[in-house]
């Protein structure tokens, strides 16, 4: 488990499940004045499949910020998602999509920063990249490119992005970056 200023970090499991789907809900994009997405849009297939039967394969892979009293806070996870089950982020076959979201409280204290370092660095060498689908105005873009994600795709407001993943990038505020450091 790797601690940071108030929280830590560790692998997701099988009895995060139901954290995950909480996750998901969150992780679901809306507009400042718009009303919030019913709880049950997560049962739609489009969607559950990126949480749907977790640690089902190789592939599925994730980590989830813990606060003191073992309270979870946020998960970043990655599943690869082929064939019928291709997401919004998909990009090819051998791409793994990313999920990430942290409880609307706990937000902007670099918890989903240090929640999706971790995974770079996890997969380092695992994949050649991951790819993400983010719509515009979404916050959570400008952590995705100060990260190194690039934008691949745009379709209307929504935007598919990919990082490489083999090198160190430089933040838009000029300091290097490197998620593969410990």
């Amino acid at each position: 488990m790797n601690e940071h200023g108030g929280y830590s970090i560790r692998r997701l499991t099988p009895p995060d499940q139901s954290f995950l789907w909480e996750m998901l809900y969150h992780s679901l994009y809306v507009r400042e004045g718009d009303a919030p997405f019913e709880r049950s849009v997560v049962g739609r297939p489009e969607i559950a499949k990126y949480v749907r039967d977790w640690g089902r394969g190789s592939g599925d892979t994730g980590f989830v910020a813990v606060i003191e009293g073992g309270q979870r806070v946020g998960a970043v996870w990655l599943r690869l998602l082929t064939g019928d089950e291709k997401g919004f982020g998909y990009l090819d076959e051998r791409t793994p999509e990313l999920g990430l979201a942290v409880l609307p409280e706990y937000r902007g204290r670099g918890i989903g920063t240090a929640l999706l370092a971790q995974l770079i660095r996890d997969v380092e060498g695992v994949y050649e990249n991951i790819s993400l689908s983010v719509t515009e105005g979404n916050p959570a873009l400008r952590l995705y490119q100060r990260l190194g994600f690039e934008v691949c795709v745009r379709e209307g407001d929504s935007i598919t992005m990919k990082r490489r993943l083999n090198a160190s990038v430089t933040t838009q505020s000029g300091e290097s970056f490197d998620p593969t450091a410990s």
